[in-house]
């Protein structure tokens, strides 16, 4: 009996230990078109969703991986006792102005969040976050960063165009219709407004 290509697709993306991306498999895969991987991929991850289990297959960081729902997070980490990524405001923020900047230098940086930045920047770097670029043709050719697989792969993007727009972070400062409360006066007109209450009541 042959091998399905999906049952060869599912033991690959359960071995890997990273994101393997569709030209990863086609190398892999010879004797298959790059169609029929894509649609393989597809079904897999199709059926995964359908049968609501604990783990499913998503398109991240450029290539397909198995992961557990989010939902699930804190059954799991009873498990594998791993502590969560964690980050400080000033790494959230510089990995915020490289993710939507990019590529920027260190003294772009430092511009926007009116601090030095090099120790977050080191930090980033050792964490596999970020990755240098090059270096920017202008006088000194100061090094351009830029965010890595790595950064996709933490924060369950497939691109960078998966990134939150601004509209979007904005509305959630918007304070929603039902918490907006009208201020109660405080010039000892409390009063009148009671009974005007009372009134419409």
């Amino acid at each position: 009996m042959p091998i399905s290509l999906k049952a060869i697709i599912e033991s690959l993306l359960f071995t890997a230990d990273a994101p393997m991306s569709l030209d990863r498999l086609c190398d892999m895969l010879e004797d298959h078109g790059r169609d029929e991987i894509r649609s393989a991929l597809r079904e897999l991850a199709e059926m995964y969703a359908s049968r609501e289990g604990g783990i499913h297959i998503t398109e991240v960081a450029g290539g397909w991986q198995f992961r557990t729902r989010a939902d699930l997070q804190q059954y799991v980490q009873r498990h594998v006792k791993s502590r969560p990524v964690r980050f400080s405001q000033s790494a959230l923020e510089t990995l915020a102005i490289i993710a939507y900047r990019q590529p920027v230098t260190r003294s772009e940086i430092e511009y926007l969040r009116g601090v030095d930045s090099g120790g977050v920047l080191k930090s980033l770097l050792e964490k596999k976050l970020v990755r240098i670029l090059g270096k920017k043709d202008i006088p000194g050719r100061p090094i351009i960063y830029g965010t890595s697989r790595d950064f996709l792969e933490v924060f369950g993007l497939k691109d960078l165009k998966g990134l939150p727009t601004l509209k979007e972070i904005t509305a959630l400062d918007d304070v929603p219709l039902f918490e907006q409360q009208d201020e109660l006066p405080l010039d000892g007109s409390s009063n009148s407004v009671e009974k005007q209450d009372q009134l419409e009541l």
